[in-house]
Formats: C-alpha cells, structure tokens, sequence
C-alpha cells in the first residue's frame, strides 16, 4: 500500500491492477447512486447500449469505422515515414517542415478539394483521414529522427559504415521502437476525425453517423453509450501497440525508471 502513495514507486502488478480495478468500481458506484443530473444514468446508459447492439447496428458500425481508420493508418504511416526518412535529404526537408505545418489547416475546408479529386465517398474518408494523420505522424517522426545525436552517428562512422548505412542502422532501424510509439500516440487522432468524415458522407455508415444520430435527436443516453464503446476500443488498440512494441522491441523499456 505504501508504494502507491511514494513518488516514483513501482508497485507489483498485481497491486496496481487492483488499485484500477476498485478506482474503477468506485466511479461506477458513484454513478449508479448519485447521478449527475447533467449525465444520463448508469442504467439508461446501459439500456441504451444494449438497444444499439440489437437494433441500431453498433457492432457492424463499429467494424466498419475500424476497418476506414486501420486503412487509413497504414497509409498514413508509411507516407509519413518515406516523407520523415527523406530529411536525412537536405532537399526534402522543406517537405517534411510544410507537411508538419499542415496540421493547422481544418478538415471542414478540405473535403471539397478532396471531393473534386476523387471519385467515391469512401475515398473522400480515407483522404481526409490519410491527410489529417500524416501530417501529425510526420511531426512526431521528424521529432524522432532530430533526437539522433552526433555521438551515435560517430559510432556508426567508425564501425566503417558509409553515410547512407549509418543513417539506415542509427535512424531507421534504430528507431522503429519509437517510431511505432509515434504511431500509437497519433492513432487516436484518426478516431477523432472519422465521426466528421462520416457524417459528411453517409453511405457506407460507420459508427460517427450513428453517435451523429443520436445526438441529432438528444438521445444522451446512446451518445454517452457510445462515446464509451470508442473509448474502450481506443483503449484497446493502444494495448494492442504496447504488447506489439514488448514483443518486437523488448530493449525500448530497458532505459525506463
């Protein structure tokens, strides 16, 4: 018990997976007896998502929001990659400098632009999606390949490495842990967006047009429901980036206190 009240302390798993687990229950006993009039209750909520399982669809909507993001990450993830590799190049880094700039324009003046390009609503989501996470992708990789310090690109030197195979093994070899952290990070950014892009094109569903839905005629209740379903799988997909990061780079949480 006192590790979890000592800075910098490092609880057993065991303690700490009890701790979440009654802090947790806690807020659900707090909702479920003293409800905030503001918030619909613990049982509507629960009334509401069960309804949305059954007859609304949530789970196909679900899936298919899912499937729009994961297409437009990849994408989004080796664009921002080739365009973050590309400053070792003192020709490409204006690129990667306007591309991380970008993610100050909003999407609301973009769809036209992205409409008149392509054919398809469901293209015009991947774009505006692929737009909006490249940019912060090629912010937070470009963050990483500046903390590459001269010392480690020394050691490559001397190991008799030219410049183009001290950058591969220093930069992008080196840093793949991180860079799959970057991605992590900026996943969420995505599932901000999709509800938008949903609702501007309505034929393919998707869980943004049925949280607009729901909004549209105040039923509190189903947005609260499903905002909670959109949290916990966010959540879920960063668990899923952080069991990806131990198994294939075991070494990146060796320098962590």
């Amino acid at each position: 018990m006192k590790t979890l009240f000592s800075p910098n302390a490092q609880p057993r798993r065991l303690v700490f997976t009890t701790m979440v687990v009654a802090q947790v229950a806690l807020l659900l006993l707090l909702w479920l007896f003293y409800p905030m009039q503001l918030f619909p209750s613990l049982g509507e909520v629960v009334r509401s998502l069960g309804d949305l399982i059954t007859t609304q669809g949530l789970i196909q909507e679900l899936w298919a929001s899912m499937t729009t993001a994961l297409q437009a990450l990849a994408v989004a993830t080796v664009l921002a990659l080739g365009i973050s590799y590309l400053t070792a190049l003192p020709f490409f880094r204006p690129i990667a400098y306007a591309a991380s700039k970008m993610r100050y324009l909003t999407l609301t003046g973009l769809t036209f632009f992205m409409a008149l390009m392509v054919s398809s609503g469901h293209q015009v989501k991947l774009s505006v999606l692929i737009f909006g996470a490249t940019v912060y992708l090629v912010t937070g990789m470009t963050s990483v390949i500046l903390t590459t310090t001269q010392e480690e690109m020394d050691h490559a030197r001397t190991l008799g490495m030219g410049e183009w195979r001290s950058f591969y093994e220093v930069v992008v070899l080196g840093k793949l842990d991180e860079m799959l952290e970057v991605v992590r990070q900026n996943f969420a950014i995505i599932w901000t967006m999709i509800t938008l892009v949903e609702t501007l094109y309505q034929s393919e569903g998707g869980i943004g047009l049925l949280l607009y839905k729901q909004n549209r005629y105040l039923h509190l209740d189903g947005v609260l429901a499903i905002q909670l379903v959109i949290l916990a799988t966010g959540a879920a997909q960063d668990y899923v980036f952080v069991l990806l990061r131990r198994v294939f780079f075991p070494y990146s949480s060796l320098g962590t206190a």
